[in-house]
């Protein structure tokens, strides 16, 4: 059946990349719940069940009472051909993880601060921030040497213990664990129509979030409520179920994903919610991986056709990426449908692809004949908006108000003109000769945006839109596939005028010094999330690849594999970061750090999807380690350190983290 993904990059999955994914997605490791490549769908014939029928009533002897009429189906042939079919497939993992010192040793600021308010000019933006440190911890602020205590550590006595004043609490080190059970239900109707599904259970939750001592409120993070019969949570007894509202952000049960696909004579049509994911995953990224965290999820209406002897595809969709604000109350529950208040407000977006994809089966005849396979396609979308509800920022909620009088964007219902367009082209490239893979994509994006979030001023010439981003992966197998080498290379542009990796206070990169005057271009391209190359720095401090560029050679090597599915082995890989505009990084210098990641892990036997060596099946485990080693381009500048701070230096981080997964 066909994949949901309108052209993925690799044959083995469209969620990650197709060997040795970035963050140590083991060789070859992908999902077994991703689905399978889009092109060989075009290859099925719309009437497959009335000829399956035929050939039946064919073979069967008949004795001119059962089996005469070709229509006649034997009961094993029902039992084995019946519609519907549900097919289940998913995975349930536990991970843990321990985060050391990932504040680099640095003392930035708690919260927001502006160059005004600043006792050092040199500090400029909360951008400068780049992991907050752990509440447990005593902090010295680079800001005047404000002190953040927590004075509750070592021998206290009872006014010591009131008031609060013991010994500071020195804790860098922060540790957690969490689970997933994903599910992904294909319900075929018949070989031409079916409906894909896919659902989390008990999502990313943090093990013991949830127990009966006290409710957290999701909102400030404090206690919500107290339970007499445990009043500690050194009492607890048991852990509930997540609420959203009552103890947790969600409810224990999401439904991520819907939509059908339906085999036409001329193509396939896909209608509903459903998997965004185009090449290596740089823009648009399906997120399916058993270690993924994000996703690319759009609804949208596709239709895919191509002409399959030369191995041509193309398709288009009409998407809905976001509408205005919809008439919804909790009383929808009982009945009726919401629709959307506000059109001028909607994201409109199209998208058109074209794509060339040789065929999995005269692929692998081409490379054991040593031939040369190109792969490649573009993908192009299209996006605007007119209006907006108004935002004063991402950590500020403003509500939906309708005629108020005393708002500050213009008293217009809570909205505010946005003029903003967007083209997006992304080329991807994939050549395969022998063992060897040489893979890339190439994204822009192009457009502008006339009023920024946070902004009450219309600009008259809108601020300009230009990022490029680029993806190149090359892999080497060698020693009976069992050896990868890999090499890695990305690259984000930036912004030479612009202070800080991480995004503004409004979500955008330019930094409103002046309501008149337009800063400047916007040009730091951020790759997608769960585009992952790494343990510490680019995974978890940026949370992705953003202003900078990088190299990272890789090793992994199957010590055992056998032909049950049975291995283990391990990797290494080497991460080298630096900005692509020096004057945005905290220290004004282009080197931004060095990672080192080591990884082993182990496959049993006994799993469904065992017998393809490009998936991970059954019982899985991964122990990692990864080191990061600031470099000059995250310090301090010499006119920030004072004599504020005793120390001004900044440290390594380090994390160590355990994966344990079924995959079925």
């Amino acid at each position: 059946m066909p994949a949901p993904a309108p052209m993925p990059a690799n044959g083995s999955s469209p969620a990650t990349p197709s060997v040795a994914p970035p963050s140590f997605s083991p060789p070859p490791v992908v999902s077994a719940s991703s689905p399978s490549p889009a092109v060989p769908f075009l290859s099925i014939d719309p009437h497959q069940d009335q000829q399956q029928l035929l050939q039946q009533g064919h073979q069967r002897p008949t004795d001119g009472t059962i089996g005469a009429d070709p229509r006649d189906v034997f009961t094993e042939d029902w039992w084995g051909r019946a519609r519907p079919i549900l097919e289940l497939h998913g995975y349930f993992r536990t991970r843990g993880f321990l985060f050391h010192n990932f504040t680099l040793g640095r003392h930035d600021p708690n919260g927001s601060y502006t160059t005004t308010a600043n006792a050092n000019p040199g500090l400029r933006s909360s951008q400068d921030q780049l992991w907050a440190p752990p509440i447990d911890n005593t902090f010295l602020s680079a800001v005047g040497g404000q002190k953040y205590a927590v004075n509750l550590c070592g021998p206290m006595n009872p006014s010591q213990l009131a008031a609060g004043t013991g010994t500071s609490c020195n804790d860098s080190t922060q540790s957690s664990a969490n689970l997933r059970l994903r599910l992904d239900p294909e319900l075929s109707i018949s070989d031409n129509l079916r409906i894909v599904s896919q659902l989390d259970l008990l999502n990313n939750l943090v093990l013991g979030s949830t127990s009966d001592a006290y409710a957290t409120n999701p909102a400030t993070g404090a206690s919500a409520g107290y339970n007499p019969y445990v009043p500690a949570a050194a009492f607890t007894t048991t852990q509930g179920s997540p609420t959203a509202g009552v103890n947790s952000f969600q409810n224990a049960v999401n439904v991520n994903r819907v939509w059908a696909e339906y085999m036409t004579p001329v193509g396939q049509l896909r209608f509903g919610r459903m998997p965004n994911q185009w090449g290596l995953g740089m823009v648009n990224n399906a997120g399916d991986g058993i270690d993924s965290d994000y996703q690319s999820t759009i609804d949208r209406i596709m239709f895919v056709s191509g002409i399959k002897s030369w191995d041509l595809y193309a398709g288009g969709s009409w998407d809905f990426p976001a509408t205005g604000p919809t008439n919804a109350t909790p009383f929808d529950v009982y009945g009726g449908q919401p629709v959307n208040t506000c059109n001028l407000c909607n994201v409109e977006e199209w998208m058109l692809f074209v794509a060339h994809r040789t065929n999995p089966e005269q692929q692998r005849l081409k490379l054991a004949h040593g031939d040369l396979v190109i792969n490649g396609g573009l993908q192009t979308t299209y996006k605007r908006q007119y209006l907006d509800i108004y935002s004063s920022g991402p950590t500020t909620f403003t509500p939906l108000t309708i005629n108020t009088t005393d708002l500050t964007n213009g008293k217009n219902n809570d909205l505010q003109r946005r003029d903003a367009y967007a083209l997006i082209p992304d080329a991807w490239v994939q050549a395969l000769w022998g063992k060897l893979r040489i893979e890339a994509e190439f994204a822009a994006i192009l457009g502008d945006i006339g009023t920024l979030p946070g902004s009450t001023t219309y600009s008259q010439n809108p601020y300009l839109v230009q990022e490029f981003g680029l993806a190149t992966e090359t892999e080497y197998r060698a020693v009976e596939d069992k050896l990868h080498l890999n090499f890695g290379f990305g690259w984000a542009s930036g912004d030479p005028w612009v202070q800080g990796l991480n995004p503004g206070s409004n979500g955008l990169q330019p930094e409103l010094n002046s309501t008149t005057q337009n800063p400047g271009t916007i040009s730091t391209f951020r790759f997608h999330p769960d585009y992952r190359i790494d343990l510490i720095f680019f995974r978890n401090i940026l949370s992705r690849v953003e202003g900078a560029y990088y190299f990272r050679p890789s090793v992994d090597y199957d010590i055992i594999r056998q032909s049950n599915g049975q291995k283990f082995g391990g990797g290494a890989a080497v991460i080298w970061s630096r900005a692509s505009q020096f004057e945005q990084d905290p220290g004004h210098a282009r080197d931004l750090g060095i990672e080192l990641d080591v990884r082993l892990y182990y496959q049993a036997k006994d799993g469904s999807l065992n017998d393809n060596p490009s998936k991970v099946g059954g019982f899985f485990s991964m122990l990692q380690y990864g080191v990061f080693f600031p470099l000059a381009g995250l310090n301090y500048l010499p006119g920030e350190q004072t004599t504020a701070l005793p120390d001004w230096s900044v440290s390594p981080a380090q994390t160590v983290q355990l994966f344990l997964g079924v995959i079925f």
